[in-house]
């Protein structure tokens, strides 16, 4: 087994299909693209490949160090991250083929309209450890 990330994104992936952003869409489209995620989880969840995952609200901000004694510095002159990501998932699945199999499903999601977004999702794996050598 090995693990992905499924990754969805706000913007800077290729427009999807039906491309209305999320804060356009009725109360009633929001409801069914999330129950439809929430199925996906649920149906994951029974075949023992859903890892976790989460949504994510807009708010945040980026943090790094700035030097002994100094306070962190947050944000810069760069795209968020917060602007960028709106969710994840983690799965474990048995090939890579399995992992884009699950994220073209998922890219089905319900929309505006209720048609599928056929939204890009990035298809990442864990970094695995390297291979221990003994003698």
């Amino acid at each position: 087994m090995a693990k992905y990330l499924l990754l969805k994104h706000y913007r800077g992936a290729p427009a999807s299909a039906n491309d209305v952003p999320m804060d356009q869409w009725t109360p009633e489209e929001i409801s069914a693209h999330m129950r439809y995620m929430n199925d996906f989880a649920a149906r994951l969840e029974g075949t023992g490949e859903f890892v976790e995952g989460q949504a994510l609200a807009p708010e945040g901000s980026w943090v790094r160090y700035d030097g002994e004694g100094r306070p962190p510095v947050t944000d810069g002159p760069f795209a968020e991250t917060k602007d960028l990501i709106a969710g994840w998932m983690v799965i474990d699945v048995d090939s890579h083929e399995r992992a884009v199999e699950l994220a073209g499903e998922l890219s089905a999601a319900p929309g505006a309209g209720g048609r599928p977004i056929h939204e890009w999702l990035e298809v990442r794996p864990f970094l695995a450890a390297p291979p221990t050598i003994t003698e």
